[in-house]
């Protein structure tokens, strides 16, 4: 029996923190936004305690900012911790493209990564943005995943969802997102299928200059003194 509510409430907990996240994702949580853990609790007709530790998990990915008095409150990332998860994430990735071009990999899990690639590119196209942040994850994890190495692709997950947290507020209420939407997801999923590494780290190079010309024009826009001000 213990053993059994333990299960439970590991459970419950991952249950609220994954809600949370979405929430974040989805924009109706706003950067900076403060709430306490009976807030939560209570708007989830739940108990304190998987409330907290599921709060205690955000704040370890580095999506909320704990303050002992206040409580919880959501994690501004600047354009400059954007950029460096774009560094972050482009070492990761070459290090997954020189694993998996130099190993063979079952087909079903290659079908899966390019249906999952399909799917993110017609949502980017398409500007459909919450649409486009599930796929975008699944097809990341998926993609890193083909390792063999949890650790990567854990890592990797974290900071693709740090980008979409950086990402979202900027997008929201936009009449046209395509700028900020990669679309590739298709022409890279087709290269780690045929086992091209050139073309895999081209695109991968692609995406990157991409989200930091995007990070750019929205510093221009931001800053005064600058373009846009």
């Amino acid at each position: 029996m213990p053993a059994s509510g333990a299960v439970t409430r590991s459970t419950l907990r991952q249950q609220i923190a994954d809600a949370l996240r979405d929430e974040v994702l989805a924009g109706r949580l706003q950067p900076g936004e403060e709430f306490t853990v009976k807030q939560i609790a209570e708007g989830y007709g739940v108990s304190a305690t998987p409330v907290r530790e599921a709060l205690v998990d955000l704040s370890a990915q580095g999506l909320l900012d704990s303050d002992q008095h206040k409580g919880f409150r959501v994690h501004e990332f600047s354009v400059d911790d954007y950029c460096g998860m774009v560094e972050a994430r482009s070492l990761i990735v070459d290090g997954i493209f020189r694993n998996l071009t130099h190993h063979s990999i079952c087909r079903e899990p290659l079908l899966s990564v390019r249906r999952r690639a399909e799917e993110a590119g017609q949502a980017a196209r398409a500007g459909n943005l919450d649409i486009l942040i599930g796929y975008d994850l699944r097809f990341w994890r998926e993609l890193a995943a083909l390792t063999g190495n949890r650790y990567i692709a854990d890592f990797l997950h974290r900071l693709r969802v740090q980008c979409w947290v950086f990402a979202v507020p900027h997008l929201r209420g936009r009449t046209d997102i395509s700028d900020g939407l990669w679309q590739r997801h298709e022409q890279l999923a087709d290269a780690v299928v045929r086992g091209d590494a050139d073309t895999a780290h081209t695109v991968i190079r692609q995406a990157n200059a991409h989200g930091l010309a995007w990070a750019k024009k929205l510093r221009d826009l931001t800053t005064p003194g600058r373009p846009g001000e």
